[in-house]
């Protein structure tokens, strides 16, 4: 009768694990679905993304760091951080931001100054901390909602609010659009901060691929994560499916 009962108990105990895991599956698929609707099409972008960042875009970084010491390398990621100033400045304006607004073009003055044309980040050992604010994080202050999930063809990781902002940042980047430069200075520069961006996280590239069994989904979740949380200034509050 106790191996009887033992059983029974054994039996209900596995169904209810069984239970249990075909429910979080079903949570998880839901989810999924409502926040990548396009997962097949992204999948596909991702896998393009993926070739041509390890036959093309990686190699040419590699090369880059190896060729540049890095004091060059620091010197001009310094040097587009501080035009970015500019932006982040008026984001956080149009945010109702004003103190951090002061505190981003504050740093562009001093570093395009002192930090001779934004080469070092004098700034920083200022106190005026490096604020990070897109348009795409403007519209989500503003009340607009993330939308779907999409991967760009070699931009990467987006969604549909997130997409307009970027769309807004370059057409107000005055290092693509002004009539000083040529378009194959255009094409020169931007070539040059895209190459010295991807040789930045040249490590942090391969921690991912160390660390990552699902690295589309992997990314997705960190995307979407990390978005929220700079639209909240990493205090977000509880989603609704955890309240």
């Amino acid at each position: 009768m106790d191996q009887l009962f033992r059983r029974i108990l054994k039996s209900v105990l596995m169904l209810s694990v069984l239970m249990m895991a075909a429910c979080a599956s079903i949570q998880q698929t839901e989810r999924v679905e409502k926040i990548d609707p396009f997962e097949r099409v992204n999948r596909v972008v991702f896998s393009f993304n993926e070739t041509a960042d390890q036959y093309v875009i990686k190699p040419i970084a590699e090369g880059y760091k190896f060729v540049l010491p890095e004091l060059v390398r620091t010197g001009v990621t310094n040097f587009f951080s501080n035009i970015n100033d500019v932006l982040i400045g008026a984001n956080n304006l149009l945010q109702g931001k004003p103190a951090n607004a002061a505190s981003d073009i504050g740093r562009f003055f001093i570093n395009s100054t002192v930090g001779i044309l934004g080469l070092f980040d004098v700034a920083t050992d200022m106190g005026l901390d490096k604020n990070r604010e897109d348009f795409g994080q403007t519209l989500g202050v503003w009340g607009f909602s993330d939308g779907p999930y999409i991967v760009l063809p070699f931009f990467g990781a987006s969604n549909i609010r997130d997409t307009v902002g970027f769309i807004v940042d370059v057409e107000t980047d005055f290092m693509i659009n002004t009539n000083k430069l040529n378009s194959d200075e255009k094409i020169a520069i931007n070539s040059l901060r895209i190459i010295n961006r991807r040789a930045d996280l040249l490590d942090a590239g391969q921690l991912l691929e160390d660390a990552a069994f699902d690295k589309y989904s992997f990314l997705r979740d960190g995307y979407l994560q990390r978005r929220r949380n700079q639209i909240y200034d990493g205090d977000p509050p509880p989603l609704k499916d955890q309240e």
